[in-house]
């Protein structure tokens, strides 16, 4: 329960006036359930015991005698005056007032915890997606996509399923077990410490049962992120799978995983459906031998135990049966939601290590140089980039080439802080970039990647993405020069038409040319180019190369390029190989050196 009450801590201090007036109704809840079975004691004892008939009321004060004595005085009035008959309506009539308000504040407690409960779920999924969205890149290499989204959304739904569900439950049955319990000790002491003694026992066992549910519940979280994460990549690598004919081996697969998925909540479930019948067992149980114990003191010679008030302590005491039985049922739901929370806080608590530097300085424009300084970067135990030392001028298109894995896209996502430096520095106008705001320094930077990346969205939406308060003339203007307006135009409802997920209803050189649009819109101060043209048709890459040379001419320009036709202006060119520098200059310069870039140029001019 520690871990249970970690996690209201976390999320429950937002909602404290729901989780006080929920509580506070809750009591009142049990205090009216208690005063309706107490009402009959003095019922059934003046129905079968005349010897409790009181003809005198007492002094009213907050006693038990006094309380016991005046209701003892109203119920023999209204026998004698009106007969036996009416005295059962009367005292009847005092028992649906106070079951009213009982099943009233009940409601009252309910409607406070549903705002509690739905509130928490719904705090957990923003801060979720605020988490996956301010992680750096090097997270999700570690991780599987699969897995990440059963975390996000399945393992959400058991937490709001289980622990969620069950804070009514929480919150409700201890309150109303307690002020019961407070009802039987004024009744009968021996009676309650008889209960105080079995109610453990019957505890202990239930916890012993639900020991290993977390772990299994755990296990099987993490299978549907196995599954998941298969669904997902066979959607991705479809076209491979059709080309290869490999249906049957993924499917395979498939069925593998889900036999294994299936076997675990068997064996999960089996265990779940468990805390019902065991509970109500051990409930009865409790109930039968507190029956042949109060039979033991009502047939003592000296008894003080009467046989209508253990009536009425035996209706209070069925009272709290339900309610221990619902919490050892919200407690084995708890520990299928805990496994979920721990699984869900691996991205709630994930170390995100781009992070500012306290008094981080505000950047709003580019004006002088970018100097990479002895710069080196590993993934893991793999260096990519060795001691790379690189100044690029204001204004200055840069070019990176060689062979794929020598480091040049590493080199580029360094800059905008993908991933952050690990030995050397990257300085912006002499100002280390960890000690400008994150937000201002990728604002200087628009980048268009190999792979096109769209959303499912329209076109408008895609071209404007990132810039605010775009106007549909800006828009058309960024889609002219991306080559992209005419195809555009062409569709059915123009910028308003959807793309589709992922850009799946156009071709790979359209979508290249929005992702070109979008960057030309957000006309930043420095352009990334990572084979921006490389998905494009010959007469498509001539215009847009054209385009991109237009717009690289008054900004500063890092290019990545695999054809060395597309660079061969550039004003510096620098050939990578094993995460090093190995030549730098112009195109005609690497040529005439006869160097790695010579080799490079001889094999695609053939």
């Amino acid at each position: 329960m520690k871990e249970f009450i970690k996690v209201l801590k976390r999320f429950i201090p937002p909602y404290r006036r729901n989780l006080t007036l929920g509580i506070t109704f809750n009591i009142l809840c049990s205090i009216f359930g208690g005063v309706a079975m107490v009402l009959m004691i003095p019922v059934l004892d003046i129905l079968f015991e005349s010897a409790n008939e009181v003809t005198e009321m007492m002094a009213w004060e907050f006693s038990q005698d006094a309380i016991k004595n005046n209701l003892y005085y109203y119920v023999t009035v209204v026998k004698y005056e009106y007969g036996v008959m009416v005295v059962m309506p009367f005292v009847g009539a005092l028992m649906l007032i106070a079951t009213l308000f009982k099943v009233g504040f009940a409601y009252l407690g309910s409607h406070q915890m549903i705002a509690i409960r739905n509130g928490v779920v719904k705090d957990i999924r923003t801060q979720i997606f605020a988490k996956l969205m301010a992680l750096p890149l090097a997270f999700y290499s570690d991780e599987r996509k699969g897995d990440v989204m059963s975390r996000a959304t399945g393992d959400v739904v058991e937490v709001e399923v289980s622990i969620m569900s069950s804070i009514d439950m929480m919150f409700k049955n201890p309150i109303q077990i307690i002020v019961s319990v407070g009802f039987m000790l004024a009744i009968s002491v021996k009676l309650t410490l008889f209960v105080f003694v079995m109610l453990p026992i019957a505890g202990w066992i239930i916890g012993k049962t639900g020991k290993s549910l977390k772990q299994k519940s755990r296990l099987t979280q993490s299978k549907m992120g196995d599954l998941l994460g298969i669904i997902e990549e066979s959607l991705g690598g479809l076209r491979i799978i059709k080309a290869f004919n490999a249906e049957n081996r993924m499917r395979t697969r498939f069925d593998g995983e889900t036999e294994s998925y299936r076997q675990h909540m068997n064996r999960l479930q089996r265990r779940y459906v468990l805390a019902h019948p065991l509970s109500e067992f051990l409930g009865t149980v409790v109930m039968v031998v507190l029956v042949w114990f109060g039979a033991f003191l009502i047939s003592e010679p000296d008894a003080t135990l009467k046989g209508t008030v253990f009536l009425a302590y035996i209706g209070i005491f069925y009272q709290i049966i339900q309610p221990a039985k619902s919490f050892s049922t919200a407690f084995f739901n708890i520990q299928k939601g805990l496994a979920a929370m721990e699984r869900i806080d691996k991205i709630l608590l994930a170390d995100n290590k781009i992070l500012e530097q306290d008094g981080a300085k505000h950047v709003s424009s580019f004006n002088k140089h970018i100097e990479y300084k002895n710069v080196s970067f590993a993934y893991n135990e793999h260096k990519v980039l060795k001691d790379v030392s690189l100044e690029i001028e204001k204004g200055k298109m840069v070019a990176l080439v060689g062979q794929s894995g020598s480091g040049k896209t590493t080199f580029v996502d360094l800059l905008p802080r993908f991933h952050d430096i690990q030995e050397g520095s990257i300085a912006i106008d002499g100002t280390d970039i960890r000690d400008m705001k994150v937000h201002d320094l990728r604002g200087l930077m628009g980048n268009v990647n190999q792979e096109a990346i769209l959303f499912n969205d329209t076109f408008f939406n895609n071209i404007a993405f990132g810039v605010e308060d775009a106007t549909i003339e800006q828009v058309e203007q960024a889609a002219k020069v991306a080559n992209a307006h005419d195809f555009i135009s062409a569709t059915d409802d123009g910028y308003q038409s959807m793309v589709g997920d992922r850009g799946g209803k156009l071709s790979g050189g359209q979508r290249q040319r929005i992702s070109i649009a979008r960057a030309v819109l957000k006309n930043p101060d420095i352009l990334i180019l990572d084979e921006a043209t490389s998905a494009l048709d010959t007469e498509s890459e001539k215009l847009v190369q054209e385009a991109l040379e237009n717009l690289m001419s008054s900004r500063t320009s890092v290019v990545i390029a695999h054809r060395l036709s597309t660079v061969r202006n550039a004003d510096l060119i620098c050939v990578f190989s094993e995460g090093e520098i190995v030549e730098k200059g112009s195109h005609d310069e690497l040529v005439k050196k006869g160097g790695t870039y010579s080799k490079l140029h001889e094999l695609q001019v053939r």
